[in-house]
C-alpha cells in the first residue's frame, strides 16, 4: 500500500478518493471517508484561513500516516489537506481508510482526525463577516483529550 497525502488549496471529490482506493480491489471489506467542513460559527464567519510551510506539512502529515499504516491493517489510505481562504460549509479536510474489516478502518481515520484536528502543522486564522480577523485558532481542550487516548 503506498497511501495519498495531498496538501492542496483546491477542493476535492471524497467519493472519487475512496473509489480510487477500492478500484478492482476484493480484499477490501471497510471504507471510512470523513470529510471535514468549515464550520459559520454562529454565523459570524466568512472564512477561515489556513497556512502551512509547503514541505514540512506535507512531511508530518505523511510521517502520522506512516504510523497508521503500521498500527492498523490497511489496505489503502488517503489524507488532503486545504489550505487557503475557505468558506463555510466548503471541505478542509479528507481522510479515507480501508481495510478488510471496520474497526481497522475506523480507528485509523479517528486516529488521523485527532493528530489532525490538533498537532498538524497548520495555522488557523477567522475571518469575521463585519470585516475583523478573529485571532489564531487554537486546538479545543477536548480535542486534545481525544489525542491523548492514541499515546503510548
Amino acid at each position: 500500500m503506498t497511501p495519498t497525502v495531498r496538501v492542496q488549496a483546491e477542493d476535492f471529490d471524497a467519493a472519487a478518493e475512496a473509489a480510487r482506493l477500492t478500484q478492482s480491489r476484493t480484499d477490501i471489506g471497510a471504507v471510512v471517508t470523513f470529510a471535514g467542513l468549515c464550520r459559520d460559527e454562529g454565523g459570524r464567519l466568512a472564512a477561515l484561513e489556513l497556512e502551512h510551510y509547503p514541505g514540512m506539512a506535507e512531511e508530518e502529515i505523511g510521517r502520522v500516516v506512516a504510523q497508521a499504516a503500521a498500527r492498523w491493517p490497511l489496505q489503502g489510505l488517503t489524507v488532503i489537506h486545504r489550505y487557503g481562504k475557505i468558506a463555510p460549509g466548503a471541505q478542509i479536510v479528507l481522510v479515507v481508510t480501508a481495510s478488510s474489516h471496520r474497526v481497522a478502518a475506523f480507528e485509523a481515520a479517528t486516529f488521523l482526525m485527532d493528530y489532525l484536528k490538533t498537532r498538524a502543522p497548520f495555522w488557523k486564522k477567522e475571518h469575521h463577516k463585519d470585516g475583523t480577523s478573529g485571532d489564531w485558532v487554537e486546538a479545543k481542550d477536548e480535542d486534545d483529550a481525544a489525542a491523548e487516548r492514541w499515546v503510548g
